[in-house]
């Protein structure tokens, strides 16, 4: 296992991290003992960085993860939760004023057991972008309450996540230097779409770090197949199952090729994936300390051909 330094936090993690959305039933319905040892798992094969929020599951990730957590050194690993999305009752809520942030800090620790958060993002400001004072906000009100939590000794650092690169951008030119610390982004560093390359001088020039997440694009890049709710338009999804099926057909399944070119790039601290099964953990983290084969990488980015770098989030 490699381990980086994000940005200039301090904290040197994993170049493979586990998420622990899965820990909130998203993807399918899981039992604690098994989420348990998926966490343990990953402790044990090197990780020392786990991404969670009180989104995932509304709260069930957190709490689960907390349990989990009990039997684990807390100098064992760097703990990273979100602000902003939130639900109940199976309504998705958002609230990015400088209150309902703070509180849900405070909220989160007591969820998760512990006493300090070491990175706080702001989850997913396109959201707030749709919401009165937009991006704005997330400058003038939700990151400067971060900060003052920093101040305080409760979180470690302050950082944003999104899907739109634009948005993180605009953010980080319109706060004061210094505030982000670190981006997390997902879905652009990955075998369809490397997009996030485009941003990475802007990143470092700001000594931001670098987490990349959802290595195989939300299924995209599985033999399994999207679920039913993915965004990719049909031609994305047709050759990105026209190169699994490619290769199956040289024994190298398509989930092994991914996680191992998003953790490729040395540029990125970390690649974060989720999984509540201990066997599915101990196979990423196998597959992330090995080289890929860039042949194979190749043939497939030839295959994926004119539908890389698809826009496909709003489609």
């Amino acid at each position: 296992m490699r381990y980086t330094e994000l940005g200039r936090t301090g904290m040197k993690i994993s170049h493979l991290s586990f998420g622990a959305s899965s820990l909130g039933s998203v993807f399918r319905e899981t039992n604690e003992s098994e989420s348990f040892k998926a966490v343990e798992t990953a402790i044990e094969g090197g990780i020392n960085f786990i991404d969670v929020s009180p989104y995932y599951g509304h709260y069930k990730a957190e709490t689960v993860l907390g349990k989990a957590l009990r039997n684990i050194p807390r100098e064992k690993y760097f703990l990273s939760t979100k602000v902003g999305r939130y639900g109940k009752d199976g309504v998705n809520t958002w609230d990015y004023s400088a209150k309902r942030v703070t509180d849900s800090v405070y909220e989160s620790m007591e969820r998760l057991g512990i006493d300090f958060i070491d990175l706080i993002n702001v989850h997913d400001i396109e959201f707030q972008a749709a919401l009165p004072g937009g991006l704005q906000k997330v400058v003038d009100e939700t990151l400067p309450a971060l900060v003052e939590l920093k101040k305080k000794g409760v979180v470690g650092h302050v950082g944003i996540t999104d899907l739109q690169l634009e948005n993180l951008k605009w953010v980080i030119e319109h706060s004061e230097a210094g505030t982000v610390e670190s981006i997390l982004n997902f879905c652009h560093y990955t075998l369809n779409d490397d997009a996030i390359v485009d941003y990475l001088d802007f990143f470092e020039q700001h000594g931001i770090g670098i987490v990349n997440a959802s290595p195989l694009s939300m299924g995209l890049l599985s033999q399994r197949g999207v679920p039913a709710w993915h965004p990719a338009p049909k031609a994305l999804v047709e050759v990105c199952q026209k190169a699994a099926q490619y290769c199956n057909e040289k024994n190298y399944p398509i989930e092994k090729l991914a996680v191992q070119f998003s953790v490729s790039n040395p540029r990125i601290a970390s690649t974060l994936f989720s999984s509540a099964n201990p066997e599915n953990v101990r196979r990423n983290i196998q597959w992330a300390n090995e080289e890929p084969d860039w042949d194979l990488v190749r043939e497939v980015k030839e295959i994926i051909g004119d539908q890389q770098r698809v826009t496909w989030a709003n489609s």
